[in-house]
């Protein structure tokens, strides 16, 4: 297979070539626990990692992540914000499985598979992840954060991982 003139792979050619391709080209590490299937780890600043499976189907490549896991409180206002994220959103989408955790999920067609495409929904992946986190923590979670943060405070511990929550406690 030869790159084209923008040293991208042609789509629909190898999808698993292409995307390792990818993943090599952008640096990120990732396993190959099954033919077909690559789990990604997207390195964030918000959500420190966001596991990312691509996996490759008969005729399109499902891509899944996890995001966090079902809110403690405040449901209906958190499931509302993620819906609203959805609709600008590119490649991925918020979803919730049967217990109510959340994913990023998504399916591109097999013929649309390039190491920019697989750049471009990475990117997304990490990008809705990383940003989208410490508000979704602070929507359902906040009585949470609030414990942790008392707990912090009584046994002199530090407080650095929980500052951008500080308006939680606040409020």
């Amino acid at each position: 297979m030869k790159p084209d003139q923008e040293g991208r792979r042609r789509a629909g050619a190898d999808p698993e070539g292409v995307i390792e391709a990818a993943l090599k080209s952008a640096e990120l590490s990732y396993e190959r626990p099954r033919p077909g299937a690559f789990l990604v780890k997207l390195p964030g600043q918000h959500k420190l990692t966001t596991m990312t499976w691509l996996i490759v189907g008969d005729q399109a490549l499902n891509i899944e992540a996890f995001f966090c896991r079902q809110p403690d409180e405040n449901h209906a206002e958190f499931y509302r914000w993620l819906l609203l994220k959805n609709g600008s959103m590119y490649g991925v989408h918020f979803a919730v499985d049967s217990i109510g955790d959340v994913h990023l999920v998504g399916r591109l067609p097999l013929d649309s598979v390039t190491e920019a495409e697989i750049d471009r929904v990475l990117g997304c992946v990490l990008t809705y992840s990383d940003e989208s986190f410490d508000r979704a923590l602070e929507l359902g979670f906040a009585s949470s954060i609030r414990r942790e943060w008392a707990w912090r405070v009584k046994r002199g511990e530090s407080l650095a991982n929980l500052e951008p929550f500080a308006r939680v406690i606040d409020s």
